[in-house]
């Protein structure tokens, strides 16, 4: 029986996708019901782009692939202008940013010049062509994939725009169990012909996301989010500490956990549920201490009451 519920919809599709992730899922859930932006950093061949699609499809949206490479020029990903022969006028052809999710595929292999095309697009859901703003698409959501051992011939992204993703995942190998299912679901398809089911309606993922955007967070909660942000700071092995603009999407973030189990009002449990993925993003640590550091952190804090 289906449910009624967009947020169990939403949660069968991409389970159904990506197979034996339900955490991951969820985290994915968080992100863009907060709206922001999601950081893959992972093997490939995981399902980062099977994950993208079925989240595209769901919300009812559009699709776009960016494949970067060192020769990808910023208007491959925003669009550009070209002159109409019959019309004598230039005009503008949109490019794969226009699209409701973007994937773009290996973002550390193209160059600084061209990740920064994605900064406005992000930040502000707009992008700027020979002086002309072309507004975007109100519930745009990025994710961005790259590949934690291959180093070479990348482009390692800015502190500045690591800061516009809201949160870093990594999707993981599949269990043996869920890998027995995978191959026996692809027994007389042929390889990316998956259909994914549209689960929402256009408009409704705004609805949700301004829904989650009033879920009340208490000013002793916001008083430890606060003091997490001063702890990240201080703290001796962070080299880069939670900005005001982290802490907003901490809170969102946090926001969208409480959500997602049909609460009205955020805890410091909820803070603290999502405090991996949103603060690994953002601390310019190594990946091996990212863990115990953010650990430290939190029990350097005390909880509120």
């Amino acid at each position: 029986m289906t449910s009624t519920d967009p947020i169990d919809r939403l949660r069968q599709a991409l389970n159904s996708a990506l197979r034996g992730k339900k955490q991951v899922i969820e985290f994915v859930l968080a992100c863009l019901l907060a709206r922001g932006h999601l950081l893959l950093e992972d093997l490939p061949g995981l399902g980062k782009t099977t994950l993208a699609k079925a989240l595209a499809t769901a919300v009812g949206g559009t699709f776009a692939r960016v494949q970067c490479t060192p020769d990808l020029l910023p208007g491959d990903i925003t669009g550009f202008s070209v002159f109409n022969q019959k019309t004598r006028e230039f005009e503008f052809l949109r490019g794969p940013v226009f699209a409701d999710v973007l994937l773009a595929d290996e973002i550390n292999r193209t160059t600084p010049r061209t990740q920064s095309a994605l900064l406005e697009a992000m930040a502000e859901r707009q992008v700027t062509v020979d002086n002309v703003r072309h507004q975007l698409a109100n519930t745009f959501f990025v994710i961005a994939t790259q590949n934690p051992v291959e180093h070479h011939g990348t482009y390692p992204l800015p502190e500045a725009q690591l800061d516009r993703f809201a949160m870093k995942l990594s999707v993981g190998y599949p269990q043996r169990d869920d890998e027995i299912r995978l191959l026996g679901a692809a027994i007389g398809h042929l390889p990316g012909d998956g259909q994914y089911p549209v689960v929402l309606q256009t408009g409704e993922l705004g609805e949700l996301q301004q829904r989650v955007a009033l879920i009340a967070v208490e000013p002793n909660v916001r008083g430890y989010l606060v003091d997490l942000a001063h702890a990240t700071r201080t703290h001796p092995k962070v080299t880069l500490g939670l900005s005001p603009r982290g802490l907003l999407i901490w809170q969102r973030v946090a926001q969208a956990w409480a959500f997602l189990a049909q609460r009205d009002f955020v805890t410091p449990d909820d803070i603290q549920a999502v405090a991996q993925p949103v603060l690994e993003v953002r601390l310019g640590l190594a990946p091996e201490a990212n863990r115990s550091v953010i650990r430290e952190l939190l029990e350097s804090v005390p909880v509120p009451v």
